[in-house]
């Protein structure tokens, strides 16, 4: 598979399972819905970093180089964020396991850590996005068919 059909099917069902993870289910069935869901969500976001590697490469060097446009500035600080905190998101969401389905107050910071980091999260992707709609536009544009007139 080619590495940007591969970036756009990763990115797809990345958005799909971040917006599946927002939805509120009640219940142990909607905590383990929400675990699975969120775990999945997880294996997604590493293989866009894997796949993405490359230009994080690059940019945290032409950074470190003094190099960097504006944009490509904003870009990163916004990319960096994000790394930070879905990291902090997910760490504290598998931690918080034991609050929610046990019942265990100890473990109830983790929760409420969670709540925020997602919240603040989902802020940082609609940023992230609205970054790349131009090249998310690119990835969809259909192209045209050259016609013959000659006949």
């Amino acid at each position: 598979m080619k590495s940007r059909k591969a970036k756009i099917i990763v990115d797809i069902f990345m958005f799909i399972f971040v917006v599946l993870s927002y939805i509120r289910w009640s219940g142990t069935g909607g905590l383990i819905f929400h675990s699975v869901v969120g775990t999945v969500f997880t294996i997604f976001v590493v293989a866009h970093l894997y796949l993405n590697r490359k230009w994080v490469v690059a940019v945290t060097k032409s950074i470190k180089e003094r190099k960097a446009n504006k944009k490509v500035k904003r870009l990163y600080i916004v990319d960096v964020s994000l790394m930070i905190v879905w990291g902090i998101a997910i760490i504290t969401g598998f931690l918080a396991i034991p609050s929610f389905a046990f019942d265990v107050e100890a473990f109830g910071i983790f929760g409420r850590i969670h709540a925020i980091t997602v919240r603040l999260g989902g802020v940082l992707i609609i940023i992230h996005i609205l970054q790349h709609l131009g090249q998310i536009r690119s990835y969809f544009k259909i192209k045209k068919k050259a016609t013959n007139t000659n006949a």
